[in-house]
């Protein structure tokens, strides 16, 4: 932006502010929630020109011409637009455009994006495909350039490499906001060369190093990652880790996503220990299609924070300015105040935090839940929806788990922790009859297996996970598999998790559920194995069918298709399967599934 288009744009807001020129919009007598105080303060107008706040007092009668359109704010309480601090859109199975439409009508504004999904499938090209995207959408969605692709060099493969010079050439790029999370975190605090080249190009940049410290261990590890330059960490668990991290310059993101639900725990930081609220934001991480439609987005979140204890306009600033001022775009966005984007909901309860009208960039875009604007369409081109590669027809033979010889073994086993992204590493004995270790109902005890799907790279890999509860003969099977995106296929029956992975490869990806060799459920994901471009309703009465074959099959977990998801995910403790095998994350090393 030039300083002659800088210049025009503050005198016309200068001449609004005066009553010189007439608002375009002027919303009356609303309860202005004053995030940068901490005040709701009573019988307050706000007048807008073009796309920003002109003035906001008591009185803007001034400001109101002939083609003024005037809203009336009476009982309601006027609040900046909602800001997602983290968040990945591909989690929601949709494209950018229609994450937007079914987040906006919920009063998201803002959105802060790491598309490390789909970096992993396509690399850079992907990652532009998703700047582009964003570019036109009718609220702000800045992109985090993806930092770790692959998240754990030499124990993953995904479909693309990223480096320090894809990271220094994306710094440039209109939407780039920053890094993206820091995921291989022993590689900042050991020290690795790659990991600290991409965080000093985004120094350099002078924008945002995004963090991702997965480790319970808060001694010198942390210090060391600390130290290292991440400026935020979504993945705290504990009061503790919400406390370690503030206490050392980091900014905890507090999340509730569909499968993440660590809010509660670590909100106690401010509500139990007093601890300062400004540097506590609030994200969503990962949210599927069917929790964004029947639950909603960042208004969900702070709905969630109000309940756990937080007073409501402090669970509002750490949903707005808070994570404005992180990213250094307070000038911009964050509050409701002269010279900011007019991003700005009506909102009827506070403590029960629903906008009835969402205004962005000046506009007012949706009304009672509805969006009553036109979102461009935008094109994927053919490369983008052909990624699912397997080669061959997959058998059930494909998922033996063989053994040396018959007889006892110690057996290294994934276990799901509900709402949490952690695993367990557990250890089970279990028995090897016929040169191979099958699946026990009887003890949760299913067969988890990762076939690799991207060019050039082959073959399955065979483990163990417990936790997910499956009494049926059944599998199911995703390519949204975090973060190389492979496909992924948990299952009691060899046979239901060959149907599954033949289906997925034929659909081009997604999500699907097979029980007593049956198709059950099945969510159709082309667009790099990980979205539809479907509206977000439609892919969430698909995905709903996962949901409840997860349930059909004995499933009772809160939300098991994001905990499947996630058991390729090698950068949080403590074992996960990837393409080249099964991965202890405290050691970030590999480890055989069997022991004898």
């Amino acid at each position: 932006m030039t300083t002659n288009t800088i210049t025009q744009r503050t005198q016309t807001l200068v001449a609004v502010a005066m009553g010189r020129e007439p608002a375009d919009l002027v919303i009356q007598n609303g309860q202005w929630v004053c995030v940068q105080s901490g005040e709701i303060i009573p019988a307050t107008d706000i007048a807008v020109k073009g796309r920003r706040i002109a003035f906001v007092g008591t009185d803007a009668s001034h400001t109101i011409g002939s083609a003024t359109r005037v809203i009336d704010a009476d009982e309601y309480y006027l609040v900046p637009g909602l800001l997602d601090a983290h968040m990945h859109i591909e989690s929601g199975m949709i494209t950018v455009t229609e994450f937007v439409r079914a987040v906006a009508v919920r009063g998201t504004t803002g959105m802060f994006v790491d598309p490390h999904e789909i970096a992993n499938v396509f690399g850079l090209k992907g990652v532009r495909l998703m700047v582009d995207e964003a570019a036109v959408q009718p609220i702000h969605v800045w992109v985090q350039m993806p930092s770790c692709v692959p998240s754990a060099p030499g124990l993953e493969t995904p479909g693309a490499t990223i480096g320090p010079h894809e990271v220094a050439k994306t710094m440039t790029w209109d939407g780039i906001v920053g890094l993206g999370e820091k995921m291989n975190f022993p590689g900042v605090f050991n020290g690795d060369e790659k990991m600290h080249a991409e965080m000093a190009k985004t120094r350099q940049a002078g924008k945002v190093i995004g963090g991702h410290y997965a480790a319970p261990d808060l001694g010198r590890p942390f210090h060391g990652y600390a130290a290292g330059g991440p400026e935020d960490d979504h993945e705290g668990t504990r009061l503790e880790d919400a406390i370690a991290r503030v206490r050392q310059g980091m900014k905890p993101m507090l999340r509730l996503g569909s499968g993440w639900h660590d809010v509660a725990t670590q909100v106690r930081a401010i509500t139990e220990k007093g601890l300062d609220s400004r540097h506590f934001l609030l994200c969503t991480d990962d949210t599927h299609a069917e929790t964004l439609v029947t639950e909603g987005h960042m208004d969900r979140v702070v709905r969630h924070a109000i309940a756990r204890g937080l007073k409501p306009v402090t669970a509002i600033q750490m949903a707005t300015v808070n994570t404005a001022t992180h990213f250094g775009l307070a000038r911009n966005v964050g509050m409701l105040a002269p010279g900011r984007y007019a991003d700005i909901l009506m909102v009827p309860d506070l403590s029960e935090f629903s906008a009835e009208t969402v205004i962005a960039r000046g506009r007012v875009i949706a009304e009672n839940g509805q969006l009553i604007i036109h979102l461009p369409q935008y094109t994927y081109p053919d490369w983008a929806i052909h990624s699912v590669h397997l080669n061959r027809k997959i058998t059930a033979s494909d998922f033996c788990l063989p053994a040396p010889e018959n007889g006892r073994y110690t057996a290294n086993v994934i276990g799901v922790v509900e709402n949490q992204a952690p695993t367990r590493h557990l250890r089970i004995e279990v028995t090897a009859e016929h040169g191979e270790v099958a699946g026990d109902m009887k003890r949760d005890l299913a067969k988890i297996a990762l076939l690799a799907r991207h060019p050039d790279t082959d073959g399955v890999r065979v483990g163990l996970a417990q936790g997910f509860g499956l009494t049926e003969p059944c599998a199911i099977g995703t390519t949204v598999a975090h973060d190389c995106h492979h496909m992924l296929v948990v299952g009691t029956s060899e046979t239901d998790m060959a149907k599954v992975a033949n289906k997925l490869a034929a659909v081009g990806g997604g999500q699907a559920v097979s029980r007593n060799g049956e198709i059950i459920g099945l969510v159709e994901l082309p667009i790099a194995g990980l979205m539809s471009s479907e509206q977000a309703p439609v892919v969430a009465k698909k995905a709903a069918s996962i949901l409840e074959g997860f349930r059909v099959c004995g499933c009772r977990l809160n939300n098991p298709n994001m905990q499947l998801s996630l058991l390729a995910l090698v950068v949080i403790p403590e074992l996960r399967l990837s393409d080249l095998g099964l991965v202890d994350v405290n050691q970030f090393d590999f480890i055989p599934v069997l022991e004898q």
